[in-house]
Order: C-alpha cells, then structure tokens, then sequence
C-alpha cells in the first residue's frame, strides 16, 4: 500500500508519525521480519520538530486528542467511578466483568434507531482498545498469509495491526461522486481464496462516511456468498453531524459481525482503556466465535477491574461529552463552509460523520510538499491524504475538533496560500 504514515492516535495530538514501509535487515536474525518497518520520522513531521525546536508556535489542525480540546468534562464524577472498593478483588472473567458488559449492552439498546434486537452481554468481548480487538479478531479469522479487505481511504493504524498478526490487507476504493460510495463490483474483484473478512468503518475515517443501507444489504450478500466475516468499526458512530442516529453493525444477524466500539470517542475518554467486541450473526457461528474469542481474552486477561467497575458512569459521560462535541464539529464545518464561500479554488468533500473533513484543492505539488509547506511558511500543521491512502493528490484532511479560534485562523492562512 505504498509509503504511509502510523497512525496517529498512538501518539501525541501533534501526530507524531512514521513512515510505512519495510525496511531492510540490517539485523536480520535478531528481530521478526513482521517488525521491519522503516521507524525515521517521515519528512513532515521531521519539519515539524524543526519548527518547536526553533520556538514557533504551530496552529495544530490535526488535533485527535479529545481531552487537549477544551472541552469540560465531569471530572469530580470520572475521578469518584474509579475509588470502588471492589476494584480490590481480583475476579478473572475473559470477556469482561459482567456489570461493565451488562453497561455495553445498555448503550446499544438506548435510543437505537431503527429498534435493534437486544445485545446479549454474552455476546461481547471487552479489550482495552479497538486495536487490541482488531488483534483478537484477525488472530480468530486469518492463518499466516490470508487476507483481510480494508477501505481506501482509510486510517494507517490497520497497516501496522495486519503486520503484527501476520495478515496481508487487500484494499477495496471507496469513490466519491457528490458524496462517497463503496466501490461494490471492485470490493468483490479484489476477493480470492485467501480472503477471511471484510472491514467497513461506520463511518469512514477521514471519508466521514457512512454504510448506507444499501451498502450494509450488498456487503451481506458478498459475505454469505464468499463465506467471509464482517467486521464494522464504530468509533465515530455517534457523531452524524445532522444529529440523526445511524444503525449499528451491532444488530447485523445476517453474517457473522464483529462490531469495534469503545470510550475513547463515545465518551471521548482515550485514556479510559474500555473498548468492546460485539459479536452477532447467525446463532451456531456466534457460539463458535465466542468459544474461541474468550480463550484469546483468557490468554491476556488485560481489561482492570477499577476501569470495568466504572464502565457504567464513564459510557453516561456521553450524554454531557456528545453535544459539546457536536456542536464544535458544526461550528467548524460551518466556519469552513465560509471561507471557502469566499474563494473558489478549494471545497471540502461532502461528510456525513466523525471528527475529520477532507479539503480538496488544484494540484500543483504533492500533498506532503504542499503540507510541508503550509507547515514551514504559514506554521500551520495539516495532513496530506496520502497518510491515509488516498489514490490521488489533491487532498488535505483537518480535524474539526479544534478549538474554533485556532481552526479559525489556521484555514484562513492555508485557504489564503492555496488560492494565490
């Protein structure tokens, strides 16, 4: 898939990155050939250190990190979910204690739209991340070599988390066309004998875009056809910037689902390691699933008791996190929609959801020549979109959970330079 950078959220909300890519093997013997990656700073973020070691302050339009956003947490009530006298126990349970599943399960059921068949607490697996989900699902799935199909765009982390589990990734393009559309007929090109599962992210990061219904009717038939697995990450599922709620893979009993979801943007708590697996689909290949799914989680056993303990007060921390978070994803897009009203060599993509807008400008350069650019004369930090694998120059992504003054100033200088 070419050169990338990691991703992101495992860094700091500068978005300290590396380049992807196999690197040679100059200790070749010592360490696994799955670890080779090439681990030198890619070049913007080698400009980026050049610019804080040089005292500038760099407007930062890529911020990831819900808890440098300002917003106002409940901190008396997340600091008081943590002192259980229970969290003294130890009581080993490989899919999670049952009253933090049991909180889950009640996530999923409060305000679904369309109704959902209830989620059975049985039926999930908690983990301390998405990306330690991913890791039990590919080890469930994949033997060494077969495949998993990702979108394109998407996020860079799934490069490093097939590398780990000894899993080729096979990209299926996601196109645009006054909206963003899975390709269908290229998705089903792209399978062979080899394939295992097919990944959705509902919706898309940095698309912004949602499986349509469609969509989730055609990926079914693909996965009972090809007898493939579905795995749906939900992260951003919360955030339809119209405020309507969008089904959940939660309910998907067609196939067998696996549904990602977790704190770290429900809640926009990343520090709060509480992430879950939502197993559904036909009921003999769920209990297959669940049987081997928890000797993995027996295996780790890496979720602790304070955090399962306060699962039930940090998922309601939702209800005062989302509508402020909401409202700066609006109040961003809205502020972009005016500057660039004002100018007509830029427009942002059409997005439906999620923390992130795509803008798209006149090629001149590269996206991370133009980036770099921006970065080294306007001492504003964007992402190119070849970071997350977008097949063309022409691409910027931003993060619409910036402050709005720094969002502010900081597109009006990148808008300012792209339309000289």
């Amino acid at each position: 898939m070419g050169d990338r950078a990691r991703g992101f959220s495992s860094q700091s909300e500068i978005g300290i990155c590396y380049s992807f890519g196999m690197a040679g093997t100059s200790e070749e013997g010592r360490f696994s050939r799955r670890t080779e990656w090439k681990l030198a700073p890619n070049r913007l973020t080698e400009a980026l250190l050049e610019e804080r070691a040089a005292g500038r302050e760099v407007l930062d339009l890529t911020l990831s990190n819900p808890t440098h956003a300002g917003i106002l947490y409940d901190g008396d009530s997340i600091l008081k979910s943590l002192a259980d006298p229970a969290s003294l126990d130890y009581d080993p349970q490989p899919k999670g204690l049952r009253c933090a599943r049991e909180a889950v399960a009640k996530y999923y059921s409060c305000g679904a739209d369309p109704p959902i068949r209830t989620v059975d607490p049985e039926s999930l697996v908690l983990t301390t991340s998405t990306s330690e989900g991913y890791s039990y699902i590919f080890r469930l799935l994949a033997n060494p070599g077969d495949e998993v199909l990702v979108p394109k765009p998407s996020y860079p982390l799934f490069d490093f988390l097939a590398d780990l589990q000894d899993v080729k990734l096979a990209p299926y393009p996601l196109i645009y066309d006054h909206g963003w559309q899975i390709d269908l007929h290229a998705l089903e090109q792209a399978l062979n004998d080899r394939s295992r599962a097919i990944v959705v992210v509902h919706p898309n990061n940095p698309t912004g875009s949602y499986v349509s219904e469609a969509e989730r009717h055609a990926l079914n038939a693909l996965c009972q056809k090809y007898s493939l697995a579905l795995i749906a990450d939900e992260v951003f599922l919360d955030y339809a910037h119209d405020g309507a709620r969008r089904p959940t893979f939660a309910g998907n009993h067609d196939v067998l689902t696996f549904t990602l979801s977790g704190l770290s943007k429900i809640s926009a708590l990343p520090q709060m390691k509480v992430a879950w697996i939502a197993v559904s689909g036909p009921e003999k290949e769920v209990y297959a699933a669940m049987q081997r799914l928890e000797v993995i989680a027996d295996t780790y056993l890496s979720m602790n008791a304070p955090i399962q303990l306060a699962a039930t007060v940090l998922l309601d921390q939702r209800k005062n996190i989302q509508p402020l978070l909401l409202d700066r994803l609006r109040s961003n897009l809205e502020e972009l929609d005016r500057q660039l009203a004002r100018q007509k060599t830029c427009q942002h993509l059409e997005v439906e959801g999620g923390w992130y807008t795509v803008v798209r400008f006149p090629v001149t350069q590269s996206d991370e020549d133009l980036a770099i650019d921006i970065l080294r004369k306007l001492s504003v930090l964007v992402h190119p979109g070849h970071f997350y694998d977008f097949p063309a120059d022409g691409f910027l992504v931003v993060s619409l959970i910036t402050p709005p003054e720094i969002f502010r100033e900081g597109m009006e200088r990148a808008l300012g330079m792209l339309n000289e």
